[in-house]
């Protein structure tokens, strides 16, 4: 089936920051551009409500990130780190995204979730065969998950363009002298 998207869709989008962020920084060191993530995610359609799920900690060191998301039109809901007995942290939003998205899909026409993780496969399909909603998703295709990748209605790599997604990005150069030292090694093995 192709996938249609054209003005007068109402578009939800619904943001794993961690996931996003954690990505970006192991793949690539830096860190997302929200804006452009959210604009091509959007793709010129009627944006209905963006939210990012969003962890605080105690020392409020996000509140400046929380403010660029506003400028963004992004809603920021955010949940306090749980520091258990033992020094355990948890800090998990599966949950709430699934039933925003679930909750709201009524007054949408496609969905894009903003995330690679696999636990939202059964979100996706739940809102394809109740809502009648699109699905879309959009990340990092390195880190995302290949049953998230086939189950939604489409998918956005944002390895595709890196440059368009990260602050700052460089890529990565390769160091002649190890390249040499590599090769060196491996003409040893062979």
């Amino acid at each position: 089936m192709a996938v249609i998207k054209h003005a007068e869709q109402r578009v939800g989008v619904f943001i794993d920051t961690q996931n996003l962020y954690h990505s970006a920084k192991n793949i690539y060191k830096t860190r997302v551009n929200f804006g452009a993530m959210l604009k091509e995610a959007v793709a010129g359609r009627e944006l209905i409500r963006a939210r990012a799920y969003v962890v605080t900690t105690e020392s409020g060191e996000e509140k400046g990130f929380f403010e660029a998301l506003t400028k963004l039109g992004i809603e920021a809901r955010t949940k306090d780190l749980q520091v258990f007995f033992g020094g355990a942290k948890k800090a998990d939003w599966d949950v709430g995204l699934a039933v925003d998205a679930i909750t709201m899909a009524p007054k949408l026409d496609t969905v894009i979730l903003a995330t690679g993780d696999g636990d939202f496969v059964p979100l996706v399909q739940y809102l394809q065969m109740h809502s009648g909603c699109q699905v879309e998703v959009i990340s990092f295709g390195k880190s995302a998950s290949g049953r998230l990748k086939e189950a939604a209605d489409d998918f956005v790599d944002m390895d595709a363009d890196p440059k368009k997604y990260l602050i700052n990005y460089r890529p990565m150069r390769r160091n002649s002298r190890t390249d040499n030292t590599t090769s060196q090694k491996e003409e040893d093995l062979g």
